[in-house]
């Protein structure tokens, strides 16, 4: 399931990776529209999640693993075959997105099926941390081909990735969820557990900052190289990927740190954490690289450290009649904010001057900063007691 979910997420950033050297100057793109256009592939996920992830609490996740892969191809696919500007570039994005929808949380759910009773913490974190190193994967592939063929090619290419999910599925023995009663959409249950809502809220929070910076890292370091004139290998590419490379050791870890001394302090000190190398990130953010990169490395370790221990603490929170709807809401919340989180840096950005200025770039660092505060607030609320 890890691997096949790097073959899902081949296309996942292909937009973020190439905004600022080609989508932004060809489709005279301003900060908001540029983070529009990237944050429409969350708002599709976001969209189809609800019913798609609720829906295998009633049948088999790995039928809605195969759909959604084939959507997810198809989207990427028509965005480097016909997208020409913001509107059908934001359309086929999120027709990619509607396809994830199928492939990450089902994913998930397909694989906690198959997995014996018990602790189901480690195997958890290992598929969500996957994820980053898929998302390295995409930075690469993505820049790579773009540079030596062109930005549609990126999306040519990374279109076929969902097709590695769709030979997984076919080594999957089908499982039967085990019979729920309900409506299909009946969120009543998932909103009354305060303690998986903690958790999910929490994420909320997390998917703000993580796709956030995710969707502007390459235009901050093109920013940052920019603005030095001695010659260096630390490009925007070998910047993206190291950055998203990061997060697998980093989401493991933070979750062996969470098993260790309590899941919410755990996740509580990374995120305040967080928030203190962003801001400080934006205070410096017209510096040379060689001050900046040792603060960027540290953000690619706190962002998203906290991503394995709130995925497992909801998984394990949630009722098991309830667990594919609880993570539709955890999905929906997650990528809900991922898109607002793309939008805000791209509106903090025009507000303070345009990527071409540090003033901005602080603005941009400090809505980071605010958003994943949010976080261990939510966490607080989860552990309070419900008045009688």
């Amino acid at each position: 399931m890890c691997v096949g979910q790097l073959g899902s997420l081949l296309p996942h950033v292909v937009v973020p990776s190439i905004l600022a050297a080609f989508l932004i100057p060809e489709w005279h793109l301003s900060g908001a529209q540029a983070g529009l256009l990237a944050g429409s592939g969350a708002a599709g996920y976001m969209v189809a999640v609800p019913v798609l992830a609720t829906l295998t609490d009633r049948i088999d996740a790995r039928r809605i693993l195969i759909a959604g892969s084939a959507v997810s191809a198809l989207g990427t696919l028509l965005f480097g075959l016909f997208a020409t500007g913001l509107w059908s570039g934001a359309l086929f994005n999120a027709v990619a997105g509607v396809g994830f929808a199928g492939a990450y949380m089902p994913g998930l759910k397909a694989l906690t099926d198959r997995l014996a009773p018990g602790d189901s913490s480690r195997a958890i974190t290992l598929y969500t941390s996957s994820f980053s190193f898929g998302v390295g994967l995409s930075f690469m592939v993505s820049q790579l081909v773009a540079e030596g063929w062109g930005w549609r090619s990126a999306f040519l290419v990374t279109a076929a990735g969902p097709l590695v999910m769709l030979t997984a599925c076919l080594l999957l023995r089908s499982v039967k969820p085990a019979p729920t009663s309900g409506r299909l959409l009946d969120f009543a249950p998932v909103l009354h557990n305060r303690q998986a809502m903690g958790f999910v809220l929490g994420y909320g929070a997390h998917c703000f900052e993580l796709y956030g910076i995710r969707t502007w890292i390459v235009a901050f370091w093109t920013f940052v190289a920019a603005k030095s004139s001695a010659a260096s290998i630390l490009t925007p590419i070998v910047v993206s990927v190291v950055f998203s490379l990061l997060a697998m050791p980093a989401s493991i870890l933070g979750n062996e740190f969470a098993l260790r001394f309590g899941r919410h302090r755990a996740i509580s000190a990374v995120m305040f954490a967080s928030a203190a190398v962003a801001l400080l990130i934006g205070l410096l953010a017209d510096k040379p690289p060689w001050l900046l990169l040792p603060l960027i490395l540290i953000y690619a370790v706190t962002v998203p450290a906290d991503s394995g221990a709130l995925t497992s603490g909801m998984s394990m929170a949630a009722d098991p009649s309830h667990r594919g709807a609880t993570m539709a809401m955890h999905s929906t919340v997650g990528f809900s904010l991922s898109a607002l989180g793309a939008w805000a840096l791209g509106v903090a950005l025009d507000a303070a001057g345009g990527p071409q200025s540090a003033s901005a770039w602080m603005a941009a660092f400090s809505v980071l900063a605010a958003g994943i505060l949010l976080g261990p607030l939510a966490l607080y609320w989860s552990r309070r007691e419900t008045p009688t």
